[in-house]
């Protein structure tokens, strides 16, 4: 089975059974068939081979990029403008999304970049709370429901076909503090580097865009 028809399998089957506290609600766009299909014409163009990947890891996904789309950090328009797949999502902006495509564009491009890197999520599923965006570790009950859902989904995501033992975590805060805490638990992984998460990038530090994503280069082909 090739690496496409893998990650289709993984999402799919992504289900959380666990009851979630505080009116928490579970983003789960892969139950909607026209996600599906999106989601087949991007694995099937970028990863249909059984070439191992890098791990790259977010949060979970949020109501404007993969919580439409199903693709981690691709919302609608980087999805047509620059995987060139069409699309009948809303046309809106997300701007993890745009600088991780800025990113992808001076590493190649998406052909050259997804031939290297798959990107995860430490919850492939994402929440809502009050119409909002909810973080897997935005509360401490939130996170006990989740752990033992969010330790399975990290080994089918290696099992996927990734290559190294290191992996990279986008957001040098919360998220990378859990998953250093669950490693060292588990011993996943030999090493977790922190890179700076797209969103807090786009919203303090864009007069800065040039230059981190130069470092973020540097440590990802390094």
């Amino acid at each position: 089975m090739n690496f496409d028809k893998r990650v289709l399998k993984f999402y799919k089957e992504l289900n959380i059974d666990s009851p979630l506290p505080d009116d928490i609600k579970v983003l789960n766009p892969y139950k909607n068939d026209s996600v599906i299909s999106i989601c087949e014409d991007f694995y099937g163009k970028y990863y249909n081979d059984s070439d191992g990947r890098k791990l790259i890891l977010g949060i979970n996904p949020g109501r404007f990029g993969a919580g439409i789309t199903g693709i981690p950090f691709t919302d609608p328009v980087t999805l047509e403008t620059d995987c060139g797949i069409e699309n009948s999502f809303d046309k809106r902006r997300e701007l993890s999304s745009e600088f991780i495509y800025k990113l992808i564009a001076v590493m190649g491009g998406p052909s050259h970049f997804y031939k290297h890197f798959y990107i995860g999520a430490v919850s492939p599923l994402g929440f809502v709370k009050d119409n909002k965006n909810y973080n897997y570790y935005d509360s401490k009950p939130l996170m006990k429901a989740l752990k033992s859902t969010i330790i399975d989904n990290l080994i089918k995501q290696i099992g996927l076909g990734i290559n190294s033992r290191k992996c990279y975590c986008l957001g040098q805060g919360k998220n990378f503090e859990y998953l250093e805490m669950l490693n060292a638990e588990l011993k996943i992984f030999d090493s977790i580097i922190p890179l700076p998460h797209p969103r807090w990038v786009m919203q303090y530090r864009r007069k800065q865009l040039d230059y981190i994503i130069t470092d973020v280069i540097k440590k990802l082909t390094h």
